[in-house]
């Protein structure tokens, strides 16, 4: 619904981040299906599907790979647009475009795709029963090969350790840059006696919608993918390659697990509680689901 009342285009967002916002919300949607659906309530509970060949199990972990990297990354992505439209006014014109957002995305589809691509080739069928590929566990020489070595690497510094202190860096460039432009329109208003309509300064109030939104979407997303950053770097700096008796490991990676998939869900909620078009839209659409049919605004 999100990604179909977005695609109608009266939101009153640019195209630019609109486009953004689509691509979030689309690749939110394969977070909750191949890695809550499939991968969580599918393979736990219904253990004789046809998930369990080999084939499909590789595919579900590629997918699973895919679109938690998507999710961060679009994240980055969006986060960047904002900071060059509110920060670089003379990259604003030709970087904040429809255009340059659907390049953007395509890239950055394009990137990590390839970087995945080496997940399903991790995997060997755990038993062949007539001819037929089941399960999938890990090759031998995952944990030996310099090649897996360096995509470990390659894929923990993309998921892991780069995108919270890009998010830091470029959130806090955003605010000090918005508090110093703020500081100096009121300092200009109040000198020329206009203090009395600041309130009402719509260029003031575009900056609070931009920056709360860009914050709470950036900022939900750190909050809850720190958890299982903190559990990664922890296991890596200890070595541990497994937790069996350790329950509490466990626990901890399962509720990382949780909130990390739980961030996905998030972003319908912020557009509910940030964007008053958004609301308006949306209350709308459920009192008549025959507008979600109609063309999208050019």
């Amino acid at each position: 619904m999100t990604v179909l009342i977005l695609s109608q285009g009266k939101c009153g967002l640019s195209e630019g981040v609109t486009r953004y916002m689509i691509a979030m919300a689309a690749v939110d949607l394969m977070v909750i299906v191949f890695n809550v659906i499939v991968s969580q309530i599918i393979m736990d509970f219904f253990p004789g599907s046809l998930l369990n060949y080999t084939l499909a199990c590789r595919l579900k972990v590629f997918m699973q790979g895919l679109s938690l990297q998507l999710s961060i990354w679009f994240t980055i992505a969006f986060t960047f647009d904002r900071f060059v439209a509110i920060c670089c006014n003379k990259l604003k014109a030709c970087y904040c475009t429809k255009r340059t957002a659907n390049i953007v995305i395509i890239i950055m589809s394009a990137l990590n795709i390839t970087v995945n691509i080496p997940l399903p080739f991790r995997y060997e069928p755990t038993h062949v029963l007539n001819n037929v590929q089941w399960g999938c566990r890990t090759v031998a020489s995952y944990h030996t090969s310099l090649a897996w070595a360096a995509h470990r690497w390659l894929t923990n510094i993309s998921n892991m350790f780069l995108p919270i202190p890009l998010l830091l860096l470029l959130n806090s460039l955003t605010a000090h840059h918005i508090l110093v432009a703020s500081r100096a329109r009121r300092a200009l208003k109040s000198s020329r006696g206009g203090a009395g309509k600041m309130g009402r300064d719509p260029v003031l109030k575009s900056r609070r919608t931009s920056i709360v939104l860009l914050f709470t979407i950036s900022g939900c997303f750190m909050v809850l993918s720190a958890p299982i950053t903190v559990i990664h770097i922890c296991v890596g700096v200890t070595h541990t390659v497994t937790y069996q008796g350790s329950t509490s490991l466990y626990t901890a990676i399962r509720v990382a697990f949780l909130l990390m998939c739980t961030s996905s869900c998030t972003n319908t909620c912020i557009y509910a509680l940030t964007q008053k078009r958004f609301r308006e839209e949306m209350t709308h659409v459920l009192k008549f689901p025959s507008t979600l049919l109609r063309k999208p605004r050019k």
